[in-house]
Formats: C-alpha cells, sequence, structure tokens
C-alpha cells in the first residue's frame, strides 16, 4: 500500500507500537534474567547446603553438570565452573546478617518450596537480580570486601554499566573516590543540592586513556576531547559534554573556559579549570568568575547554580581547604593521574603535542591561536 494512501494517523500508530515492542522485549529480558539469577541462587543454596551436611565432593560436582547438560543439550551455564560460581554467589551474598539487611528487597518465601528439613529458604536479593549474571560473576570474583560488594551491585543498577564498564569502575577502585572531593558545597549549596554535587565529583579523576606525559594544558583537553567517550564515563553519571575553550564576553572582553558540562542529574552547569601543575589559591579565584559570568549569561530559569571544579594535577589539602574557605561559589578540587606516564628521566627529553606544534608553527611561518 502506498505510503502516501495511509491513515493520517497511521505514523503515530506506527511509532507507538515500536515503542511497546522495544518495552515488551526490555521487559521480557530483564523477566528471563530475574528467573535465571533466581534458579541459579536457589541450586548454589543446595550445593551449600549438601557440601555441609552430606559431604559433597567436586566429584559430585562434576557428575551433577554432566547430568544436567546431558538432560538439557542445548542449554548453557551448567558447567562445572559456573555451578561453582553459583555456590560462590550464594555465599558472597547470604552468609553475614548485617550485609542481608542492607541488601534492600528481599523476595517473597514463596519463591521456593520448602527445604528438605523443612524450612523456606530465603530467595535472592531483589537488587541481584537486577544485574546480569556475568556481571555478578565479576562482583564476586573481583571485589571480596561484603560493603563494598554492596556498593558496586547498586551504583551497577542505578546506573546501567556494562559488564567492562564495571570491571573498569572496580580496577580503578571508584568506591574510594566518588563523592571524596574537597569541596565548599556544603557552605554554598542549598541541601539536598550540596549533597548530590558532593556525589557527583571523585577525589582523583583516572585519566588512563591518555598516552601523554608531562602536557601542557592544551594537550590534556586536546585529548580529553579526542577520548571524549572515556572521559565521559570517568566523570560519571549525567554530564554532557558543552564546550571546549568556550567563548565568554564579559565587559567587552574575551574568556574561554577550558571544559564546560552540563549534568542532567544536577540540572546545572559543571565549569572545570584544568591545570597542568599543582593547585594555587588564584585557580579558585578565576574559577569563582567563571560560575558568575556562567549564571549570568548562560544559566537558564530553571537551572540550579553552577558548580566548579579545579582538575589539577596536585594538590595540597590545607592549602584547598584555604583557598575555599571563604568563597560565595561552590567550587571542589581534585587531582587527575595518567598511568601511562613515562619515567620522568625519558619524559624529560621528549617534546610534548604542544611543543611539537610550536615548533612546527616557526617552520611553517603560521600562527595558530594557542587554546
Amino acid at each position: 500500500m502506498p505510503l502516501e494512501s495511509l491513515p493520517n494517523d497511521y505514523r503515530r500508530f506506527l511509532h507507538d507500537l515500536k515503542a511497546r515492542i522495544r518495552a515488551a522485549r526490555t521487559k521480557a529480558v530483564l523477566s528471563v534474567n530475574r528467573a535465571l539469577i533466581e534458579l541459579y541462587w536457589d541450586l548454589g543454596r543446595q550445593v551449600v547446603e549438601r557440601q555441609k551436611q552430606g559431604g559433597w565432593g567436586a566429584r559430585v560436582i562434576e557428575r551433577l553438570s554432566r547430568d544436567i547438560r546431558a538432560e538439557f543439550p542445548g542449554i548453557r551455564g551448567f558447567s562445572r565452573q559456573n555451578i561453582q560460581y553459583m555456590r560462590a554467589f550464594y555465599r558472597a551474598w547470604s552468609e553475614g546478617a548485617a550485609l542481608c539487611q542492607q541488601v534492600a528487597g528481599i523476595l517473597g518465601p514463596a519463591a521456593y518450596p520448602p527445604s528438605e528439613g523443612g524450612s523456606v529458604p530465603r530467595p535472592a536479593p531483589e537488587l541481584l537480580t537486577q544485574i546480569p549474571w556475568y556481571h555478578n560473576v565479576v562482583l564476586i570474583e573481583r571485589v571480596k570486601d561484603p560493603s563494598e560488594r554492596l556498593w558496586y551491585a547498586r551504583n551497577t543498577v542505578e546506573q546501567g554499566w556494562s559488564r567492562n564498564v564495571l570491571v573498569h569502575q572496580i580496577e580503578s577502585r571508584l568506591h574510594l573516590r566518588q563523592g571524596k572531593v574537597q569541596t565548599n558545597f556544603a557552605q554554598t549549596l542549598p541541601a539536598p543540592q550540596s549533597e548530590l554535587a558532593q556525589e557527583a565529583l571523585k577525589d582523583g579523576y583516572a585519566l588512563d586513556f591518555l598516552a601523554t606525559a608531562r602536557s601542557r594544558e592544551r594537550d590534556i583537553e586536546r585529548g580529553l576531547i579526542e577520548n571524549a567517550q572515556s572521559f565521559l564515563l570517568e566523570l560519571g553519571k549525567g554530564f554532557a559534554f558543552v564546550g571546549r575553550q568556550y567563548h565568554l564576553e564579559v565587559g567587552g572582553e574575551d574568556f574561554y573556559i577550558d571544559l564546560l558540562f552540563y549534568n542532567l542529574v544536577l540540572r546545572c552547569y559543571v565549569v572545570i579549570e584544568l591545570k597542568a601543575g599543582a593547585f594555587r589559591p588564584e585557580h579558585a579565584g578565576k574559577l569563582s568568575f567563571y560560575l558568575s559570568a556562567v549564571d549570568d549569561l548562560l544559566r537558564h530559569p530553571d537551572d540550579r547554580p553552577s558548580i566548579g571544579m579545579v582538575l589539577c594535577k596536585s594538590k595540597n589539602k590545607v592549602v584547598v581547604e584555604y583557598a575555599l574557605r571563604d568563597l560565595r561559589r561552590p567550587i571542589g578540587v581534585s587531582s587527575y593521574r595518567m598511568t601511562r606516564d613515562l619515567p620522568d628521566g625519558l619524559a624529560g627529553g621528549l617534546p610534548t603535542t604542544g611543543e611539537l606544534e610550536d615548533r612546527l608553527n616557526v617552520i611553517d611561518g603560521t600562527t595558530r591561536p594557542r587554546s
């Protein structure tokens, strides 16, 4: 049937139907994952109980794996190793009353039949049924501390981390950095925005994706934009890139913000002042000026007050505390690291990208503006 002869409401009907199909498919996937996690949890429970009471050993687990795969040849996930993971999965989350109380949303007892002793087993925590199985495997393999594991499980659900992202966040020890940055937010922002803003920033950013050494600020800026996806991931939830060397005109003079973002969770602009060296008190003053300008020139009436962050190579906590104490604008100071930096002896003998660019300017006679 030609498109022009279709009813007027066909396009809207098709659009709505596609959205419903996508939602139904997502719901089906989540439902399947929930059933799978519940099955793995209960199988892990029964193996643990039989190992304690019936003396089941490795040979019994091996036989169990073979028998299940023989009965269901098209079903994956019942290798000996995966059954061992199920056992570890149950033990990791069920042992310790304090931890069990923290894992929110326990399913009703009707999920499983009574065990041989007549008691009703505790079902899998709701939180864990929202996480794909191999995410759960990463959690029990890589995070041994129960409270840390719970922190990563919650953030996996809240932020929708892929397995690779979860591994990266664990390896970079995100739980030690998130919300720990030095700020004056408590004095300059109303609650609860001050708490939300504090949690949005980190104490130390891992810029491992930058391979430059002893870079100047513009080299780092360029590298961050060239690796925008990795940088946004490291910044965290809700950050949207607005511009690099973002131009502002104040009193007829030109000023340029190093990096400008908007945070969709905080509903405010985030101004980042990038420094290749150590933090100095004057950096906070300059950033305060930028925040005033952004609030006057860019901020929408529905936006919350803009926040700023000085991202520097290193910082002295006492100097930061004094620099922020009496400022009226909300500012945080954090450091960054690049693990791929070359050793000092080697790096000192190599020109940076910016230095090479300057030499090329001299050779070809052009003048390029410094960013």
